[in-house]
C-alpha cells in the first residue's frame, strides 16, 4: 500500500477533552438501550409535538401541547415498536411500526411494517391496513402512505390485492383508507402487472404510477392525462437506474434522482407528466450526491439533502434555505437533521448529534429564540461524547478511502499504539456518518479506537467509488479494510497485536471474511446478523423476491464479477473456510431476522465447531435484523464488550454495570 498520507484531519473539540473530572461516567446501558426520546414530530399547526419515550419498564408515545405546556396523551406502544411517526392533523398521529407476525403461507414470524393512526383526543390506536381485509393475506410492508385527501378523511396506501384469496401473484393496488374507520378499505386504482408505486396530487387526484417488470427489465412512468393513461418514461435495465421520489411543487412533474455522467454524482431532475421531457441537474453538486428529497405527506418536494459525513441542504424556498443554513452554523462540526416542520414552515424540529452531542432535539420557530425540547440520551453529557476524526488514505490500487475514527477521549492527545476495533458498516451500499453511533461510542468508552473505513462500494462518495465495489465482496472491498488497518499501524496509531473486528449484516460478513482470509490481523471476530454463505444468501433472496427480481440482480452485480455461479460464491463464503480461523468468534443473530436468515450464523457456528475452533453463538429470541428492543441491544453490547475485553482488553472509561 502507498506510504503517502493523503490527508488526515481530526475533528476534535479539544476543550472538552482536557483532563476534566466527570462526576459519573455513563454505564454501558446508557449506550446499549434505545434512546430515551426518539422520533419527535410536530403537528401541522406547530402547536403540538409527539415523541416516543422508552425506559427499562415502558415504551410510550407522548403527545404534548407546546402552547399549554402539558401532556395531552400517552399511549403504550410496547407491542408495536414504532420506528417513525408524523401528524396528519393536530388530532391524528401516524405510527409506522414493526410487529412480529406470521404471514399466511410462511412458517416463521416476520417483522412487518404496519401503519397505525392514533387519535390524540381519545387515545385510540387503529391499524390502517390489515392483511386479509380486502388485501392479500401474505404481505408485509403496509406502512407506506403516498397521499391524503384534501379533507384529511382518507389516506392513499399501496397494497397487494389478489384476484382471489388463493392468488399467489397479486398486483399492487392503490387503496383508499378511511382514517376514522380503516376496516374494509376501498380501491382507488387497480394496479397493472408490475406496478411498484403511485403519485397523488394534494387535491386527491392520482397523477402517475410507476411500473417495473422484473422479467423484461422495463421501467416505466405512466401519467394520467385528463383520464387517459400515457407512458411518459421508458428505460430498460436489470436494476432501475433512476428513482422517482416525489412530485414537483407545481405538480406538473415527478422528481427523479439519476446519475450525472460527467461527475458521477446523483442529481435532482424532473420528468414532465405532460410530454416526458426531462429537466436535469436542478440542484446537483460536483462534491456530493443528492441523497434524498424532503417531501410532505403528498410527496410534494420542498428541498434536498446532500450526502456527506455531515448532512447539508438546499430548499426551494429561499427564506427556508437561509434559515436552515443559519441553524447549521450554530452547531459547528455536528450533524444537523431537519426532522419535521409545520405546514407553514414557521416551526422546524431539529435534531443535533455528533462529536459533542449525544443527540438533542430543538424547536426553531421563525422570529423566536431556539427552544430546547429533549435529549435523546440524557445520561451522556456533551463532554462525555468521544471525539470523531476524519482520515483519507490511498488503498493499494490508489483509490482514496475516507475513514472515520471514534477516539477514546482520554487518548485524543496521544494517539499511539491503541487497541482497536475494525467496524465495517452494513449495506454494503451505505456509509457511516458523523453522528452518535451507539456501538462506536460504547466501544470508545471502553478504551478502544474504532475504525470505520468507507470501503469501495460505499454510497455517498460518487458513482466511481460505488461501482469500484461491484463484484468485490470479500475481495477488493475487503482489501480496503486491511489497507486501512495497516495504514494506522504504520502511523503508530494502532497496536497491531490488539485488534478485533466487529460488524453487522454485510459488516458481519466482512468480519467473518477477515477471520477466514486474513486470520493473522485480528485477535477476535464478532458477527452480528452477518452473512456467511453467499449461495445460501442468494437463494434466500430468490425465494423471497423471485429469481428475476431486480434485488437478486443487484446482489449478483455486487457479489462477484460475471455470472454469479455457486462455485464463485462459495469461494467467497467464510462458512466454507472454518479451518482457516485462528481468532475466536462470537456470533449473534436475531431469531426472526427477515433480512439475513438466522441459518447464516447457525451454519457458520456448526462449521467452526466441526473444525474445533473457538466459537460462541447467541440467538436473540423474537428479534429482527435491527435490534429493535433495548433488552437485546444491551445484552448484545455487553456480550461483545466482555468478549473483546477478554482478548484485547483496554483500559475502559466506563464500568459495565
Amino acid at each position: 500500500m502507498p506510504q503517502t498520507l493523503t490527508r488526515i484531519i481530526f475533528s476534535i473539540v479539544l476543550g472538552v477533552l482536557a483532563a476534566k473530572a466527570i462526576a459519573q461516567e455513563p454505564a454501558l446501558a446508557d449506550y446499549g438501550t434505545l434512546p430515551a426520546i426518539q422520533m419527535l414530530a410536530i403537528s401541522p399547526s406547530g402547536n403540538i409535538i409527539a415523541f416516543r419515550k422508552t425506559n427499562n419498564t415502558s415504551d410510550q408515545v407522548i403527545v404534548y401541547s407546546l402552547t399549554q405546556n402539558k401532556m395531552l396523551r400517552g399511549a403504550d406502544v410496547s407491542s408495536t415498536q414504532p420506528r417513525r411517526m408524523y401528524f396528519i392533523s393536530d388530532n391524528e398521529l401516524i405510527l409506522v411500526a414493526s410487529q412480529l407476525k406470521r404471514l399466511w403461507g410462511y412458517r416463521d414470524e416476520f417483522a412487518m411494517s404496519t401503519a397505525f393512526v392514533m387519535n390524540v383526543k381519545s387515545g385510540d390506536i387503529r391499524q390502517l391496513l390489515t392483511p386479509g381485509d380486502r388485501i392479500y393475506l401474505g404481505q408485509s410492508g403496509l406502512g407506506n402512505i403516498v397521499g391524503i385527501s384534501p379533507d384529511k378523511k382518507y389516506l392513499y396506501m399501496p397494497a397487494f390485492v389478489g384476484k382471489t384469496e388463493s392468488d399467489q401473484s397479486p398486483n399492487l393496488h392503490l387503496m383508499k383508507v378511511k382514517v376514522s374507520s380503516p376496516r374494509g378499505p376501498g380501491i382507488m386504482k387497480k394496479g397493472r402487472n408490475n406496478s411498484v408505486d403511485y403519485f397523488v396530487s394534494p387535491n386527491g387526484e392520482l397523477i402517475a404510477q410507476e411500473v417495473y417488470s422484473n422479467s423484461s427489465n422495463k421501467h416505466e412512468i405512466i401519467a394520467n392525462q385528463n383520464g387517459k393513461w400515457v407512458t411518459v418514461f421508458k428505460d430498460e435495465s436489470e436494476i432501475m437506474r433512476v428513482s422517482f421520489t416525489g412530485v414537483t411543487p407545481d405538480q406538473k412533474a415527478l422528481v427523479m434522482l439519476e446519475e450525472n455522467p460527467n461527475t458521477g454524482r446523483t442529481i435532482y431532475s424532473s420528468l414532465s407528466l405532460q410530454d416526458g421531457a426531462i429537466t436535469r441537474n436542478l440542484f446537483g453538486r460536483d462534491d456530493a450526491d443528492v441523497e434524498s428529497v424532503l417531501t410532505d405527506i403528498n410527496r410534494i418536494a420542498h428541498g434536498v439533502i446532500y450526502s456527506g459525513f455531515n448532512p447539508s441542504y438546499k430548499f426551494f424556498d429561499p427564506k427556508v434555505d437561509k434559515r436552515m443554513q443559519s441553524i447549521i452554523e450554530k452547531f459547528p462540526d455536528q450533524s444537523v437533521w431537519l426532522k419535521d416542520w409545520s405546514d407553514d414552515w414557521k416551526h422546524l424540529v431539529i435534531y443535533v448529534e455528533g462529536p459533542s452531542s449525544s443527540g438533542n432535539f430543538y424547536l426553531f420557530s421563525d422570529g423566536e429564540a431556539p427552544r430546547f425540547l429533549a435529549s435523546a440520551r440524557p445520561n451522556i453529557a456533551a463532554e462525555q461524547v468521544n471525539p470523531i476524526g476524519r482520515v483519507a488514505f490511498k488503498a493499494r490500487d490508489g483509490l482514496i478511502i475516507p475513514m472515520l475514527l471514534t477516539i477514546p477521549r482520554n487518548k485524543a492527545g496521544d494517539l499511539k499504539n491503541l487497541p482497536a476495533i475494525m467496524l465495517p458498516h452494513g449495506g454494503p451500499q451505505a456509509y457511516d456518518r458523523i453522528e452518535f453511533d451507539w456501538l462506536a461510542q460504547a466501544f470508545a468508552s471502553r478504551g478502544y479506537l474504532v475504525i470505520q473505513p468507507q470501503f469501495r462500494g460505499s454510497d455517498g462518495f460518487g458513482a466511481k467509488h460505488l461501482s469500484a465495489g461491484y463484484g468485490e465482496w470479500g475481495q477488493k472491498m475487503q482489501d480496503d479494510l486491511t489497507d486501512s488497518l495497516e495504514f494506522l499501524i504504520r502511523k503508530g496509531i494502532v497496536d497491531k497485536t490488539r485488534v478485533c473486528t466487529v460488524g453487522a449484516s454485510y459488516g458481519g460478513y466482512a468480519a467473518l471474511v477477515a477471520g477466514a482470509f486474513t486470520p493473522d490481523l485480528y485477535r477476535c471476530i464478532v458477527s452480528l446478523n452477518g452473512v456467511s454463505d453467499l449461495p445460501g444468501m442468494l437463494d434466500f433472496e430468490r425465494k423471497k423476491h423471485g429469481k428475476n427480481h431486480w434485488i437478486v440482480s443487484y446482489f449478483e452485480l455486487f457479489m462477484v464479477k460475471g455470472e454469479a455461479t455457486d462455485k464463485k460464491l462459495a469461494a467467497l463464503s467464510p462458512v466454507n473456510f472454518a479451518k482457516n480461523f485462528t481468532a475466536p468468534v462470537l456470533l449473534i443473530h436475531g431469531q426472526n431476522d427477515e433480512t439475513v436468515p438466522f441459518e447464516q450464523s447457525d451454519d457458520m457456528y456448526d462449521n467452526l465447531r466441526s473444525a474445533k475452533k473457538a466459537v460462541q453463538l447467541i440467538e436473540l429470541k423474537d428479534e429482527n435484523h435491527h435490534l429493535m428492543s433495548s433488552e437485546h441491544r444491551l445484552n448484545s453490547l455487553e456480550k461483545m464488550v466482555e468478549f473483546i475485553d477478554q482478548h484485547i482488553g483496554a483500559t475502559p472509561l466506563v464500568q459495565a454495570h
